[in-house]
């Protein structure tokens, strides 16, 4: 198994892996010159090759940081405030009219726990999912392997290390529900 296979299995492997540096420079030379346009038709050019996808719908406001690009699967009436960090190691899948305030990170990227094993390099990555109507506030944190239920509020600052259910309020670090909404 090559170490791009590893990664997508969620498998420990070496990100140093040539491979895998070759596919997040791409990605880091297109965010940077996604990061530079001014004009909207080059922007959606840009973003458009990044994650592979028609971004027709979608609006990231400069700057956006991801670790490949192809990993992230954004749905239709999708914003996303300055800032945007998403390093997308394991899928990043994004549902329909999800707004993400300024500063949020999502991240796939773990390491293991023991010492040992983490200091030989290796790492592993759990996907995330932000389903229909998720609304993230300002500098909110998503930790690898979490779901984020259908029309639910991240409340600004937080950090989610567990699944958030369905139509709900969740606040706090670690974030935790505080209300039900409709």
């Amino acid at each position: 198994m090559t170490e791009k296979e590893k990664m997508l299995s969620g498998e420990l492997y070496l990100a140093s892996d040539s491979e895998l540096e070759m596919e997040r420079l791409r990605a880091k030379k297109l965010c940077f010159e996604y990061n530079g346009a001014f004009d909207t038709n080059r922007r959606n050019e840009i973003l458009t090759y990044l994650l592979g996808v028609d971004v027709a719908e979608i609006h990231i406001e400069s700057p956006f940081l991801c670790d490949y690009g192809y990993n992230i699967k954004l749905g239709g009436s999708f914003f996303a405030n300055h800032h945007l960090t998403i390093l997308d190691c394991a899928p990043v899948t994004i549902g329909d009219n999800v707004m993400i305030g300024p500063n949020c990170v999502l991240t796939t990227a773990t390491h293991p726990v023991d010492a040992k094993t983490r200091h030989s390099l290796l790492e592993f990555a759990k996907p995330i999912v932000l389903e229909d109507g998720v609304w993230l506030g300002a500098s909110v944190t998503v930790c690898p392997g979490v779901t984020i239920g259908e029309n639910s509020v991240i409340g600004a600052g937080s950090v989610v290390v567990k699944d958030i259910p369905a139509n709900t309020v969740a606040v706090g670090n670690p974030c935790r529900v505080v209300r039900r909404v409709n």
